[in-house]
């Protein structure tokens, strides 16, 4: 069974990449999913990785820990929840 795993405070100028290589440390890492803004392109600073194994290890290590020169939070990933329908723009 595979954990999904928020990973919050990421440094802006990171990618998907370092985000991998720090989190296969400590098991299967399935999926990572960095979330940019959709005007910009720019990281908005999280994401989401999906390990196989050592999700909960990961979590217990790195939250907190330094990367890139931030303390990232490290947390079981909640259910997104249902937003109200957003109006377009014009």
């Amino acid at each position: 069974m595979s954990v999904n795993i928020y990973v919050g405070n990421l440094p802006f100028k990171t990618d998907e990449d370092e985000v991998r290589a720090l989190f296969e440390t400590y098991g299967d890492v399935d999926k990572v999913n960095l979330i940019t803004d959709r005007e910009t392109g720019r990281l908005r600073g999280f994401g989401f990785v999906e390990m196989s194994k050592g999700g909960e290890k990961a979590i217990e290590e790195l939250n907190g820990s330094e990367f890139g020169g931030r303390n990232i939070t490290v947390n079981p990933a909640r259910p997104r929840e249902e937003r109200e329908q957003r109006r377009p723009r014009y």
